[in-house]
């Protein structure tokens, strides 16, 4: 047995790109991303895609971008062999396969393994080895050389971050590829490369974290999508163990053809049993009116709009959101303004109780954290930030604050590591985010981040938000009249139609959500609805809030209806 791969890795790159593909092709799992599937999930993600036995599966050109230890790549060949047997046919399969895998070991493991299967299927040694030789690619994905024309790309990639690609290749990335657009992970162009590589009337089906749907990173993929091509399926498998593993991701399953945009058929995992998979990958698959599934998929249209973030929910909350955004003003269009508490880089050292950091008392500011926020009130625990800035955004002159000096000075070594210190080695002892004093002696608005339901809480000017709470505040609004709008289940209906859904069913508060918010104008809400609203805000009320700014909504009782049941 040969463990020679007989496709190359790469073309030729500067030593710098070719270094850092080495590095990766040596790495750990954890180091290049790498996540296992089950095999009750590829097998249901080959139903969804159509790579059936009952097809002509000899006619078809099948890609695994990224096979690792052979969990999409086995099951595929399984499925192609048995297709054949079946039907009879003895052809030539050198062109029904191809698998790019970067890490050396596993390619070469998963070969002998590809070789043993088809073995086991009536081939000789010397011609599992000449169509294996064929099939495997041993190389960076998004840098070799492929054909195009593939009918099915089907796997999982890579789960890896930018600051994890060393720089000359994160570049040489950038430069191929126009979906890698801010913080994009990996798979972001992993999903670009693949759909480009798709016949006409290609199918792709990838499970992946869901977060490229909703993010800002996400919006270059989606308007390629929403262009060229049409989301035929949406699983969600948040709560589903689809891995081998426990990893902190949010998968979700996606079927794109290449094609015009049509309807998405949604379904919604919460199980991984091979039963519950396969009947709902029939009732996804199935275009019948009625399906013999208990699990009716959920059909909806519109999904893929531009860069826009995808919304996943129900055809009815979808139409919702619509009619309120064609009515009501965004948050930030009628006096308010959303931002984010201060981010340090070393918490450890810029945060303390207040009386304990030894520093200049005006260079010390009460900090506001989620753990300050407890039953809808703020309970300070008396944790301070100290504040490197001047009121104009400039740096203190340490000279003047000889204590600041001294107390900076001993956690150096620490403060210089951040990042934010690299990058600014004359600045190395600022926050990451400029401090603005006059904010926390504002009247605002704090938020959680993460929260199953809208959690607001009025603070009266005295704490300065950290990073892990967002703030609201206006000129214009009544901030208690503004709390009740958002207790109520407006808020949630807008952050749950744009943001991202954590595990438990939580959401996502950030700006980028709560910005999507729409809200009456202030000078449309009489001043006795305007007490009544401040009034159910004091109460804490969630019950009274949803009354009375569905009323100012205008809502009828099957919006109002919709809203009381996310």
């Amino acid at each position: 047995m040969t463990s020679t791969l007989a496709q190359s890795s790469l073309p030729f790159f500067p030593c710098p790109i070719a270094d850092a593909v080495k590095d990766l092709s040596l790495a750990g799992s954890d180091e290049r991303g790498a996540v296992f599937t089950r095999r009750e999930v590829v097998d249901f993600i080959l139903d969804l895609i159509g790579y059936t036995v009952d097809k002509p599966l000899h006619l078809c050109r099948l890609l695994e971008p990224s096979f690792g230890h052979g969990d999409f790549l086995l099951p595929a060949v399984e499925r192609l062999l048995q297709a054949c047997q079946e039907r009879g046919i003895v052809a030539d399969l050198s062109m029904a396969i191809r698998a790019v895998e970067i890490h050396c070991e596993s390619a070469v493991a998963t070969r002998a393994r590809l070789c043993s299967l088809m073995e086991r299927h009536g081939y000789s040694r010397s011609d599992a080895e000449r169509l294996a030789d064929f099939w495997i690619v041993q190389g960076d994905f998004l840098l070799v050389d492929l054909p195009d024309g593939f009918t099915h790309v089907v796997g999982n990639p890579p789960y890896l971050r930018q600051e994890s690609i060393a720089a000359p290749l994160l570049a040489e990335y950038r430069r191929r590829y126009a979906t890698i657009y801010d913080r994009a992970d990996l798979y972001v162009p992993f999903h670009e490369r693949g759909l480009r590589l798709l016949a006409e009337h290609g199918t792709l089906g990838f499970i992946c974290s869901d977060r490229w749907m909703k993010n800002k990173y996400g919006g270059p993929l989606r308007a390629m999508i929403a262009r060229d091509f049409h989301l035929a399926i949406y699983v969600d498998m948040v709560d589903t163990p689809a891995f081998h593993s426990d990893v902190i991701a949010y998968p979700a399953i996606t079927v794109i053809t290449r094609g015009a945009p049509g309807v998405t058929r949604i379904g919604h995992c919460s199980s991984a049993d091979a039963a519950t998979l396969s009947s709902l990958a029939r009732a996804l698959r199935c275009t019948a009116a009625v399906t013999e599934s208990t699990q009716e998929p959920m059909v909806t249209m519109n999904v893929a709009c531009g860069s826009e973030p995808w919304m996943l929910e129900s055809s009815e909350q979808l139409a919702l959101v619509r009619r309120l955004e064609a009515i009501f003003p965004a948050l930030e269009e009628d006096g308010c303004r959303v931002g984010i508490g201060v981010a340090t880089g070393a918490d450890g050292v810029f945060i303390g109780p207040l009386d304990e950091l030894d520093v200049e008392a005006d260079r010390k500011l009460p900090l506001a954290t989620t753990r300050d926020i407890k039953d809808g009130q703020v309970a300070w625990r008396g944790l301070a930030v100290i504040n490197p800035f001047e009121d104009d955004g400039s740096l203190v002159d340490r000279a003047r604050y000889p204590r600041l000096a001294r107390y900076f000075a001993r956690h150096e070594d620490v403060m210089r590591r951040r990042n934010v210190a690299r990058k600014n080695p004359h600045g190395w002892y600022r926050t990451i985010d400029r401090i603005t004093p006059a904010l926390g002696s504002r009247q605002k608005l704090l938020v959680p981040d993460i929260k199953g339901e809208a959690s607001i809480v009025l603070e009266e000017g005295r704490l300065y938000p950290h990073h892990n709470l967002y703030y609201i505040i206006s000129d214009v609004w009544d901030l208690k009249v503004l709390q009740a709008i958002l207790l109520s289940g407006i808020a949630k209906l807008f952050v749950s139609a744009y943001s991202v859904k954590m595990r438990g069913g939580h959401l996502r508060f950030q700006a980028q959500y709560l910005r999507r918010i729409r809200i009456p104008p202030w000078q449309s809400i009489p001043f006795p609805q305007r007490q009544a609203l401040i009034g159910a805000a004091e109460a804490g009320s969630k019950e009274l809030c949803d009354q009375l700014v569905f009323d100012a909504y205008g809502l009828n009782q099957a919006e109002r209806a919709i809203l009381l049941n996310i």
